[in-house]
């Protein structure tokens, strides 16, 4: 297992230098110049032939004059800067924000850590329902109850989630008052420790982690039902009915274990979906988190900013990769995932 991870961990390390490649390059085929933008607030108090000048000695600064394969390995750190250090991705040094004027690393920490709350625990929230739904729904097949369940899954699997959060934005925000609209915490609310900073922002999170549970449920319960449907209707499942075995072990024992393995492939690309989605719910709800900050890096074409952010999308795809084949030999020790 070790030498199969680390193993993994190689292609990772190649396949994330190919992708972060390919999104630098084009990223910079985009008509955009950071030294005009870095002088435009200086560009009224100087004479045009002073401004060339400084805007050319600005570009031998910023290395935009090299060739792209050079800007790229000093971005990553692996190619010497102008001031002779190795200073890049590598080394911790994600580059300047031009929109926020500081440090791209400095600018993505609160953002990402709300992210990385908010996904997981309304990815939590989610497994703790659909999993029971799913396993309930296979066992009574056909009854109104799966019936109802199908109904309603289909239609939170069909409906957009900006769709779901407008109109739960209209019920708990407009009509019953219970949540706030926007936001992760109280405009001008002084705390008194940690722990009222922490409940706060639980409420104003809550909306967004129902509405994104609610998007959810669809595609896993329904995905969850089929894979228990295919297991209970295997040979060893009327074998272990038939030796009289209790029919929570038949179902919890047996054929959950075998309908588990399907089922981790979708967890976790579907917990990876969510990371995705969340750039609407963000953007919706106003709150400060990764995807919020994708968009505005975007529209205010703060393109080092945006990399960053695609980098740590790029290694939670990469990274989710490798736990769902480790998790195929956890679960199923018919796999060897280290031959």
């Amino acid at each position: 297992m070790g030498r199969y991870i680390l193993k993994r961990c190689g292609y990772i390390v190649i396949v994330f230098l190919i992708l972060s490649f390919l999104m630098y390059s084009l990223y910079n085929l985009i008509p955009t110049d950071p030294a005009r933008q870095e002088l435009e607030p200086l560009r009224q108090g100087l004479k045009a032939e002073e401004y060339e000048v400084l805007y050319k000695q600005t570009r031998q600064r910023m290395g935009l004059d090299d060739p792209l394969i050079v800007r790229y390995l000093r971005w990553m750190g692996l190619w010497k800067d102008i001031d002779g250090t190795f200073n890049g991705v590598v080394q911790g040094n994600f580059g300047y924000s031009n929109l926020y004027k500081r440090g791209v690393i400095e600018v993505i920490k609160a953002p990402m850590g709300n992210t990385i709350f908010i996904n997981i625990f309304s990815t939590i929230l989610s497994l703790g329902i659909t999993i029971p739904l799913g396993i309930y729904c296979a066992v009574h097949k056909g009854k109104r109850f799966d019936s109802a369940t199908q109904v309603v899954t289909m239609l939170g699997y069909s409906i957009p989630i900006y769709i779901i959060a407008l109109v739960f934005m209209f019920i708990f925000c407009v009509v019953w008052r219970i949540f706030p609209i926007m936001g992760t915490k109280t405009p001008g609310m002084t705390y008194a420790n940690k722990w009222q900073e922490f409940v706060d922002m639980l409420y104003h999170i809550a909306l967004p982690v129902i509405v994104m549970t609610f998007g959810s449920l669809g595609g896993m319960t329904r995905y969850v039902r089929s894979s228990m449907i295919d297991a209970l209707s295997m040979d060893y499942i009327r074998t272990a009915r038939a030796k009289g075995l209790k029919e929570k072990v038949v179902i919890y024992s047996h054929a959950w274990r075998n309908a588990l393995l399907p089922v981790i492939t979708s967890i976790l690309g579907w917990f990876l979906s969510i990371f995705s989605g969340s750039v609407i719910i963000e953007n919706t709800f106003s709150l400060n988190g990764m995807g919020r900050l994708y968009w505005q890096g975007l529209n205010n074409l703060d393109f080092e900013l945006v990399l960053a952010i695609q980098m740590f999308y790029s290694i939670v795809s990469l990274v989710g990769s490798l736990l769902i084949d480790i998790s195929y030999g956890l679960v199923d020790p018919r796999v060897r995932v280290d031959k």
